[in-house]
This record gives C-alpha cells, sequence and structure tokens, in this order.
C-alpha cells in the first residue's frame, strides 16, 4: 500500500507537470509528438489524433516531446514544410516558449491552491498540542535542550525575538533561524529565563529534534495483541500513575523506566475511571534490545472544518506558508546553515505518502500539495537541464536579442545533469541512511 500510494502520489504530481507544458505548448500552436508518464520501457502506448501517449516503466518523471524541439534554431527537425514550421517549438517566439517551459513549475505551484481549501472543507484533524501554548511536557535526557538547560513545564515565549505562540510558529520560526545561534527565551515558575543554544546546521524537524517534546499523558491508546500489557489487563483509557513506583509525570516516562527494569517484572501504578489498581507485568524483549510491554500512547487531536470562503483563505494561506518554508530552506542550504542531510527523495516521498494514505484525504491532500510545492520550486532552479535551466536560456535570448550558441548550451547542460544526478545520488543515499541506520 506505501509503495502504491507513493507511485500514485509521484503520478499524479508529474501529470499535473506535463499538463502544464501540453496545455500551453497546445494553446501556441505547437504540434505535441509525445505525452509521457514515466520514462524507460513503455507499458503503455496509445495514439490519439496527432499525439501519441505513452505510460513507462520508470515512474519518476515524465516529458511532453514537441515538434521542433532540441537544438538549434528549429530543433533535432531541421528539415520542415512550411505547414509544419508554423507548429514548431522552436520557431516559436522567445515569449511563447518561455510560457511553455514554466507552465509545468507554475501548475505545481498553483496545485496546492486548489487541492488544500478541499482538505479544509472535508475537515482536518491535527494533534491537539500543536495550536496550544508551546509549554514543555518532556526533555529527552541527553539532546540538546537537556544539555541547555531546557526542564518540563518549560513554555516558550520567543526565539531569537519571534513571538512563539504556538508549537505551529516555534517550529516555523526553527526552519527561520536555521544554522543561526538560538536564543529561547521561557516563562518558568513565573519567571522570564533565557536559553541559549549554539548554531545547528542539521535536522529541520522542529522542537522535536532539539529534544523537546509536548505535554503527553500517559494515557493507553492503544493495546498491542498478545504482548504483556494486554495479557495483563490493561485497557485502552487506562492512565499510567506509577511504574516500578516511581511517579510518571509524562507518558515519555514510561521508555526510560520500562528499559531502566532491565526485564524484570515491573508493577504499573494505574487509574481507570475513579478507581487505582495495581497490574504486575513482564516485559519482553525486541529483536533491537529494546524492552517492550506493547502499549501506544492516546492521541489527542482536533478536527477543524470549513466552509467555502474560509476553506479556500485557509488552504491559500496554508499554501503560501510552505512556499515560504521550501524557499527557506533552500536557502538555508545553499548557505550551508542547513545540512544536505535533510534532502529526501522518493524513498522519503513514499513514505510520507503510505503514512498519509493510512489516515484520511486531508493528510492525503496535505502531502500531495506539500510535494508538488517541491517539485515546482525544485524544477525552476536556474540548473541546465531542468525547466529552470531553460527558463534562463530564454531570459538570455530576450537580454541579447540572440540565442545563447549551441555549444554553450550543450556544456552547461552536461554539467546541469552531473548536477542533477549527485542530488539524485544524494537524495537517494540519504534516503537509505534514514530507512536502514537511522534506527
Amino acid at each position: 500500500m506505501t509503495i502504491i500510494a507513493g507511485i500514485v502520489m509521484l503520478g499524479i504530481l508529474v501529470f499535473v507537470h506535463e499538463l502544464g507544458h501540453y496545455c500551453v505548448a497546445r494553446l501556441a500552436g505547437v504540434k505535441i509528438l509525445k505525452f509521457s508518464l514515466g520514462f524507460g520501457p513503455k507499458l503503455f502506448s496509445k495514439t490519439w489524433g496527432e499525439t501519441e501517449y505513452l505510460i513507462c516503466a520508470i515512474p519518476l518523471g515524465g516529458y511532453v516531446q514537441m515538434l521542433g524541439e532540441g537544438g538549434g534554431e528549429l530543433g533535432e527537425d531541421a528539415e520542415l514544410t512550411a505547414a509544419e514550421r508554423e507548429r514548431s517549438f522552436a520557431d516559436k517566439s522567445v515569449a511563447r516558449r518561455l510560457a511553455i517551459v514554466a507552465a509545468g513549475p507554475v501548475m505545481n505551484l498553483l496545485l496546492p491552491f486548489l487541492i488544500l481549501p478541499v482538505s479544509y472543507m472535508v475537515g482536518v484533524h491535527l494533534p491537539a498540542y500543536i495550536e496550544q501554548p508551546a509549554c514543555v511536557g518532556y526533555v529527552a535526557p541527553g539532546s540538546e535542550a537537556d544539555a541547555a538547560g531546557f526542564q518540563a513545564g518549560d513554555c516558550l515565549q520567543d526565539l531569537n525575538g519571534d513571538p512563539l505562540e504556538t508549537w505551529t510558529a516555534a517550529n516555523k520560526a526553527l526552519v527561520n533561524n536555521a544554522g543561526d545561534k538560538l536564543r529561547f527565551t521561557l516563562l518558568r515558575q513565573g519567571k522570564s529565563v533565557d536559553v541559549f543554544l549554539p548554531a545547528d546546521n542539521g535536522s529541520l524537524e522542529g522542537l522535536q529534534a532539539l529534544g523537546l517534546l509536548p505535554v503527553q499523558p500517559a494515557i493507553i491508546g492503544s493495546l498491542m495483541p498478545d504482548m504483556p500489557a494486554a495479557e495483563a489487563g490493561l485497557q485502552q483509557g487506562d492512565r499510567i500513575l506509577q511504574v516500578a513506583g516511581e511517579p510518571i509525570r509524562s507518558w515519555y516516562d514510561l521508555k526510560h523506566l520500562i528499559q531502566k527494569a532491565e526485564g524484570q517484572p515491573v508493577e504499573l501504578l494505574i487509574a481507570r475511571g475513579q478507581k487505582e489498581m495495581t497490574l504486575r507485568l513482564q516485559p519482553r524483549i525486541h529483536e533491537s534490545g529494546v524492552w517492550l510491554i506493547g502499549i501506544g500512547p492516546q492521541q489527542q487531536t482536533v478536527s477543524k472544518r470549513f466552509g467555502p470562503v474560509a476553506a479556500f483563505r485557509e488552504g491559500a494561506d496554508r499554501a503560501i506558508e510552505l512556499i515560504d518554508l521550501t524557499l527557506v530552506f533552500i536557502q538555508k542550504l545553499f548557505t550551508g546553515n542547513v545540512s544536505a542531510k535533510n534532502i529526501g527523495g522518493p524513498i522519503t516521498v513514499v513514505q510520507v505518502a503510505g503514512q498519509a494514505v493510512q489516515t484520511d484525504l486531508s493528510a492525503v491532500l496535505s502531502v500531495l500539495a506539500f510535494i508538488s510545492i517541491q517539485l515546482g520550486i525544485l524544477n525552476l532552479l536556474p540548473i541546465p537541464i531542468l525547466d529552470g535551466g531553460h527558463i534562463l536560456f530564454y531570459f538570455f535570448e530576450l537580454v541579447f536579442r540572440k540565442p545563447l550558441s549551441i555549444r554553450a548550451r550543450e556544456i552547461l547542460q552536461q554539467i546541469g545533469l552531473a548536477l542533477l544526478i549527485m542530488l539524485m545520488v544524494l537524495a537517494f543515499y540519504n534516503d537509505l541512511a534514514r530507512l536502514f541506520w537511522s534506527s
């Protein structure tokens, strides 16, 4: 299901991208020879009118092949009839060629403005804490936040002068300040306290990456069958008060105390309704070497549904926010303030898509919008072989009233291809590193 979901999402985004090129080319009077989803061997081919439509075996892109597209003034089709010349891509004005090339990434950037409002009308389901004040429920031992002196109960007030009203605002501020020295102003037991973290060019995963976690009550939301917790009689909705006599303030205390028992039987004091009871269970070792009892937390979420006008406004605001965050990430990446380890590839896309499919339609649309924005902006980068590189060539032609020489374009495209291959290799390496070595 995860793999299929990823392939379908990529297919949708590639289709939207190529549809942009296709539609504007048709409007400009260019003859379309092929419209392909995917590369490599053909899986399906059908000719309607003068265009061949294909689905190919490698679902990592697509292309629209136009008459007269390629090198030279008239492209690879050097000998064209007068009628064909009128429908050649190379014979169109610079402005029309530029519009055709830009249409693909522009369609990817416009798609979120169409689908995000739908997600808000359907109803979005969000973790309850993200719109709550950014108060810390747990500080991971040994984390950056722990070393800096954060404490459970701290409420974040601002980061380098940016107000932090909610967890969402705090995570966004972290992206904007990536690579900078961080000064958090906290409210601790009614007093204002400043906490500093050194400049970090690492993760963009938000407060959790620093070791700061929200308030998460130790309430059981799920039980794995045939595991110690279920066998001992624990139930969904039980609140864990103590483990081996030590009080539980947060869900995150549980892992530490279960591991501390080192496989010895432990007693859990729980509250069920108005009653308290003690249950004894035997943790079970996992193949990873971690002791487990087989429980999951109760997920506290809020659901919001909007009318058409409000949904359009919220969806547009979210799309603009995602575009802004992506641009900030790229800027921080090129300045070295963000690690290249944050770059993800197709495997990451498939994983994220699979997780979204297991939730609801709103999550699917949100992920689709997020990936579409990244695809659109990536294709607009001025790298030869990408759409942005061709746009750069056409701007050169507009300014200097002549096209870049064929030799110069060939050299730049070879450089662009090398850069793209290196980027793909890095993305795949990061994907595999997360998949096999992060655990």
